[in-house]
């Protein structure tokens, strides 16, 4: 941590801060081992084979029921639990901490219905539903601060465990480190795919197992609509993979990733990885980044790819390095489910800006207070 002051290394080194990577990045930045042309994946992308992408069975079928009967089993045995990615810093709702902002009234914040659905499981099962959230530096305190404010919103202690992903510095295109205005350091969490080795290093994946957890539901804060679904849960069981893919079909403004078939196995790739002339459109369905994951299968580490990052930080153009949670099907064996975007039922609801939650509020009212079917 040569440069920084203690101050400085005691707040880095709080969030994990990897001074040997930091270094090597910025020799690889300034030697242009890493850099945007470096991202681009250096094979054929290629459609999933045919039967590769799986859709669910019709709500009344017996395949349907028997689905929900296999997840419900295991909620209610306990062996269910969410975790949802809490980092980031919301830039698009003005810097304010996401899951805070309140969604339905006053109280009902992002993170006030992820604990809310846990509860909904929790009643219709009698298991207990654990919640993890993945904050980050940024978002680590205002969360806590939120939960002890509203008395957890009724999670018990024992269900409620809050981790953080890591820390690393924003570079200058030459690799250097990049200092704010004021002289003082850029941090940034490195992405999403902090979640496995940030979940096992802080113990929590080994205390969900060591409860009789076996699956993890995976998802973003923002996105309203991926509930827990023991539909799904029952798939991910019924297919015996140790991830599935959340996918959603793709619409002409869709920014995303998809899955491929790329060196051997269907797996996702991210748009940041797409070569500069190629033609994503011969996949129709694109990455929601809602997973679950066998708890057991991610009790190790994985060697995912880092990539360039482009942003603009008080004017100037600032390089971060980041990971993808999708890239870890590359390295597990993976069930790619379609699920639906439209309706009471949509997987997939993320509000990205404050005009996307005003627009959906009435949306949103109705997926999570009207009465459940059947």
């Amino acid at each position: 941590m040569t440069g920084l002051t203690e101050q400085q290394r005691a707040f880095l080194q709080q969030y994990g801060y990897d001074a040997e990577l930091q270094q090597r990045w910025r020799d690889d930045v300034a030697a242009g081992r890493l850099s945007k042309a470096t991202n681009a994946v250096t094979g054929d992308l290629l459609a999933p084979p045919a039967g590769t992408l799986h859709k669910l069975p019709g709500t009344t079928t017996k395949a349907a029921k028997e689905l929900e009967r296999l997840g419900r089993d295991a909620i209610g045995k306990g062996e269910l639990g969410v975790v949802v990615l809490n980092g980031g810093m919301a830039t698009r709702f003005g810097g304010v901490v996401k899951g805070v902002v309140p969604v339905l009234g006053k109280e009902r914040s992002f993170l006030a219905l992820c604990v809310e659905d846990c509860a909904r499981m929790q009643r219709a099962t009698g298991g207990s539903v654990p919640l993890y959230l993945m904050n980050s530096f940024a978002t680590d305190t205002a969360t806590k601060q939120h939960f002890a404010v509203h008395d957890n919103f009724g999670q018990a202690e024992a269900d409620l465990e809050h981790f953080t992903q890591f820390v690393q510095l924003r570079m200058t295109q030459r690799g250097e480190l990049f200092h704010l205005q004021d002289g003082g350091i850029s941090p940034y969490g490195p992405g999403h795919g902090d979640f496995a080795p940030a979940f096992r290093r802080c113990g929590a994946l080994q205390r969900f197992l060591a409860r009789g957890g076996k699956y993890l539901l995976v998802r973003n804060v923002d996105n309203l609509g991926a509930r827990i679904d023991p539909v799904i849960l029952g798939h991910h069981i019924q297919s015996k993979c140790q991830a599935t893919v959340e996918l959603a079909p793709k619409w002409p403004e869709d920014v995303g990733g998809s899955p491929f078939r790329y060196l051997g196995r269907t797996q996702l790739i991210e748009q940041i990885r797409y070569p500069s002339d190629f033609d994503p459109s011969v996949v129709d369905v694109f990455n929601t980044n809602t997973f679950l994951f066998s708890a057991a299968a991610i009790d190790r580490d994985f060697d995912l790819g880092w990539y360039f990052v482009e942003k603009t930080v008080e004017t100037k153009k600032v390089v971060q390095i980041e990971h993808l949670i999708g890239e870890l099907t590359a390295h597990v064996d993976t069930n790619f489910l379609q699920v639906r975007r439209s309706g009471r039922n949509t997987r997939f609801l993320p509000m990205k800006t404050p005009e996307d939650l005003n627009a959906a509020r009435e949306e949103i009212a109705e997926m999570y207070d009207a009465p459940a079917d059947g």
